[in-house]
């Protein structure tokens, strides 16, 4: 209702159509978020079933009508350091069934399938899946890609900001203490090989271009960046250009929308890029490599006094990143892969999880069809992964 001269007037006719249609998509799409990196705060004690200092918890995902959550098993470049990347792997995924899913079994439960999705959705509970975010989790061994696997991860972030021992990424391209593989070396293409018959998408996010390329031709499956933007509108190394963009397409794959505000507004990206404290991040780093738990204290304390100097992106920002990939290469190409409880800025209007109905309003209001909404949420990450599942089907090799 509007306020208008002391007395209550009638909301218009087109504001209520959207507001309809806004509950109507939050009850029936199955959103998948494909990356949320809450367990890096299970782990250390935060009850995902209150946990308002963070951005992601029970009532939160229900109120942003959140379906399913690719739970993001992180591991720090940190844990390279005396082969401890495994050991954090299988960490992060006790939190997922323990602190998560073992803690709340009445609204979260496992899920490995397409189907598993649809079937969680069909009993309203929020299915719970998981990514590992750094190809150095598995330690060079096909085997603890297969046993990881084997406990339920469903994606495989081929690196992180870290170079590793087959992949090089995005985050030290330009560091010539560095050495680099130009892309994949003739391992990491058996691995991408191996997750492939398994059964597992190959996530291209925080990858070299040239490494983007190297997977996108040697995997059978379509890709998916589980938590990318548009370069062409925030020129950041972890973006994607618009060639990479249609080319993922072309192949079935969906680039997963993150929200961080430094990928989808360039002004942001520029502020952060700025910061006075750069110089400080880079000088803790060097000084805790070697103990994960110091470093993670520091680097925490300098993204708290950081925020001052952040300039925060707005909804619109994010409509129009989903809007390019649509005109770069139509919306079978687009998902969601927030990177809530990553990141240190969201943009306004889309402070965290509960939030998403904004974004289907501000997608409705520019012109998008419930249908086309109901895609971008959950419907193409359904189809690449039933694609993925029956390549491993064919168990090919």
């Amino acid at each position: 209702m509007l306020l208008f001269s002391g007395c209550l007037l009638a909301a218009p006719t087109g504001e209520k159509k959207i507001e309809a249609e806004v509950k109507a998509i939050t009850r029936s799409a199955i959103l998948i978020d494909t990356h949320n990196d809450i367990p890096s705060f299970t782990i250390d004690g935060v009850d995902i079933g209150n946990s308002p200092k963070t951005h992601s918890d029970i009532q939160r995902f229900r109120e942003g009508g959140v379906g399913a959550v690719f739970f993001s098993v992180y591991i720090s470049a940190t844990y390279v350091n005396a082969n401890h990347s495994a050991n954090r792997a299988l960490q992060m995924i006790d939190t997922v069934y323990h602190d998560i899913i073992g803690r709340y079994p009445s609204d979260f439960v496992p899920a490995f399938t397409a189907a598993d999705i649809e079937k969680a959705h069909r009993k309203h509970k929020i299915a719970a899946l998981m990514g590992i975010e750094g190809g150095h989790a598995i330690e060079d061994s096909p085997r603890l890609l297969r046993d990881f696997y084997k406990l339920g991860v469903r994606y495989m972030t081929l690196t992180h900001m870290n170079t590793n021992h087959w992949a090089d990424s995005s985050g030290d391209v330009n560091d010539t203490d560095i050495e680099h593989h130009n892309g994949l070396t003739p391992f990491g293409k058996e691995v991408i090989g191996e997750m492939n018959r398994l059964g597992m998408m190959v996530d291209i996010s925080h990858v070299s271009d040239k490494t983007f390329y190297d997977a996108l031709e040697t995997s059978r499956a379509p890709l998916i960046a589980s938590h990318s933007d548009c370069r062409a509108i925030s020129n950041v190394p972890r973006n994607m250009t618009d060639d990479m963009i249609e080319a993922l397409a072309q192949k079935g794959g969906v680039i997963q929308m993150s929200v961080n505000c430094s990928f989808v507004s360039q002004k942001s990206a520029d502020a952060n890029n700025n910061s006075p404290l750069r110089d400080r991040y880079s000088l803790a780093r060097r000084q805790y490599k070697d103990d994960t738990v110091q470093l993670q204290k520091a680097l925490d304390a300098l993204e708290d006094e950081d925020k001052k100097y952040q300039i925060r992106a707005t909804l619109d920002d994010v409509v129009a990143n989903i809007d390019h990939v649509k005109q770069v290469a139509g919306i079978d190409a687009i998902g969601i892969g927030s990177d809530f409880d990553g990141i240190i800025c969201t943009p306004a209007g889309l402070d965290d999880v509960s939030k998403f109905p904004n974004l289907t309003r501000a997608l409705l209001e520019k012109g998008y069809t419930p249908a086309e909404i109901k895609k971008i949420y959950g419907g193409n990450t359904l189809r690449l992964m039933r694609q993925v599942e029956k390549v491993a089907e064919r168990k090919e090799r």
